[in-house]
């Protein structure tokens, strides 16, 4: 009953914003005017994967305190992205990351790069998400793997195809809410067994654990590693396609900060609540034998440990709701990756670099369509061919790439004025090699997917060498580059709301303005 009716809500709201999206600027913006508050909630639903929900629950039963590094590592990059990004993509009325680096660059070049860079991100995280919703599926209602994850596609095509960015907005905001509803259920449940005192739950905690639930675990034993998967997720916020895209849907600079203020007070309070919820799963569902197979393995997994402490907490009914709120988490999720990988492919491949800023603007919002659904068909494909790996390796390459590759040339191109082409390409492409190398060659892959004895690289996350690359790449290669000074980037001069029915900055630029 909660996933039929999360289904035809989400339905609903695709129907309802599909009547009000008449434009290509509709699609890709939502038409501009999200109030910041709005626009706040949808940035958190699009982050708050169902990684965040269910698969950090289930880290706190197997590692303990070790999960805590993923929030607070994500967190930090919340108010970074408000300071460093959030305002200045704003005031340049791009729709994109490829077509800032337009407005700043023109060079065909660095404009093939930023694509590449995003979907390569968009893509990766997209197969996760995909195999986490063809497994939970699975579990739940006994369907074939390629039943499931075909379903997710269609509801996601429906809704990305027709309603475009309002309805992904409206569907992540309503996201947002339940998630939020949910960790706020399953904490007062959990406290609820200690008197409310996170005092006595964190004392049973330490008793059950001897301590070594409250201490640093395998993970977190290297500092070196600790430190490069915190700067990873911290620096990867700032790259994902998904999440920058968000700031081009409300009014002025002013609302996109406040935008993420709002991002970061309501993804706080979910990882508070998730300290407790997560804690609360290692006292009473670790010792609890009906949620155990013969082999003393959690039944379905440690995803599931959210799942059976609902069960626990208030039967099959708050059980039922978890489920479906984790599920409407991964539809959700990808809705948001659609759009972005739709965007890439006609407004930035198409509309940008194809036709260079001349493309008919009702041609781009049907090929944005057309996208979507390619989009989905590829997704659905890649996630068949990974369903049986262990595709944790893509989650880290997805932050990697982000953070080495899309934060380092954005962040550039936006407050250094000495960044040249070559700069921008070597910090791109360098970046971006580097954390797929270091990926690659790493213990995650090398030795425990290809068998090998011992990895190249001995860490596991390689933000901390691949981001410092791409700055130094950046530097070295713009004093070698002897071109002229790059254009400075410049704000839209005309309000979203004023060009509603226009075509994209980038697609008039060239028959408005001979100087462009």
């Amino acid at each position: 009953m909660f996933f039929v009716l999360f289904v035809a809500t989400s339905l609903l709201l695709t129907w309802l914003a599909a009547r009000r999206t008449r434009s290509a600027q509709d699609f890709y913006t939502a038409g501009g005017n999200l109030p910041a508050w709005q626009n706040g909630l949808a940035l958190a639903g699009d982050y708050l994967s169902a990684a965040a929900f269910l698969g950090a629950i289930g880290m706190y039963l197997g590692q303990g305190y070790d999960s805590l590094v993923y929030a607070v590592g994500t967190l930090a990059g919340w108010p970074l992205l408000m300071l460093l990004l959030a305002d200045k993509l704003r005031a340049l009325g791009r729709y994109s990351v490829a077509e800032v680096l337009n407005a700043r660059f023109d060079d065909r070049r660095v404009r093939l790069m930023g694509i590449i860079s995003s979907l390569t991100v968009t893509v990766c995280y997209l197969i996760v998400q995909l195999v986490g919703a063809g497994k939970l599926l699975q579990l739940l209602f006994g369907l074939p793997y390629l039943a499931s994850v075909t379903l997710v596609i269609v509801l996601m095509v429906l809704q990305v195809g027709l309603g475009g960015m309002l309805a992904t907005s409206w569907v992540q905001m309503v996201k947002a809410v339940l998630m939020l509803l949910c960790a706020l259920l399953l904490s007062a449940g959990v406290l609820a067994r200690f008197d409310f005192s996170p005092r006595l739950l964190f004392a049973a905690v330490d008793q059950l654990s001897h301590g070594q639930a409250l201490l640093p675990g395998k993970a977190l034993s290297d500092p070196v590693d600790a430190l490069s998967l915190g700067l990873g997720l911290s620096l990867g916020l700032l790259g994902l396609p998904h999440i920058l895209m968000r700031f081009f849907t409300v009014a002025d600079a002013r609302s996109a900060r406040h935008s993420a203020g709002w991002a970061t007070a309501l993804v706080g309070l979910f990882f508070l609540l998730n300290i407790v919820i997560g804690y609360g799963a290692v006292v009473l569902v670790g010792p609890e034998g009906r949620f155990h197979d013969a082999a003393g393995k959690l039944a379905g997994g440690g995803n599931m440990a959210a799942l059976h402490l609902a069960n626990l907490l208030g039967g099959a009914g708050l059980q039922a709701l978890v489920a479906g709120v984790a599920f409407a988490t991964i539809l959700a999720v990808v809705a948001g990756l659609a759009m972005a990988g739709a965007s890439a492919i006609s407004h930035d491949l198409y509309a940008l670099w194809l036709c260079h800023g001349r493309a008919d603007p009702r041609r781009e919002w049907q090929l944005s369509r057309l996208a979507t659904l390619l989009l989905g068909l590829a997704a659905i494909l890649l996630s068949t061919l990974f369903q049986n790996l262990n595709i944790a390796f893509l989650v880290g390459l997805a932050f990697a790439i982000a953070a080495s590759s899309n934060f380092p040339v954005l962040l550039l191109a936006l407050h250094w004025p000495r960044l040249r082409v070559r700069g921008a390409l070597a910090a791109g492409y360098g970046g971006m090699l580097a954390a797929l190398l270091l990926i690659l060659t790493g213990p995650t892959v090398w030795v425990g997917m290809l068998g090998h004895p011992a990895a190249l690289f001995p860490y596991a996350n390689p933000a901390l060498f691949s981001v410092p690359l791409a700055f130094a790449a950046a530097w070295l290669g713009s004093r070698t580059d002897g071109g002229a000074s790059p254009l400075t980037p410049r704000p839209q001069t005309q309000t979203l709301q004023q060009t509603k029915t226009s075509v994209p900055r980038a697609s008039s630029t060239s028959q408005q303005d001979p100087t462009t």
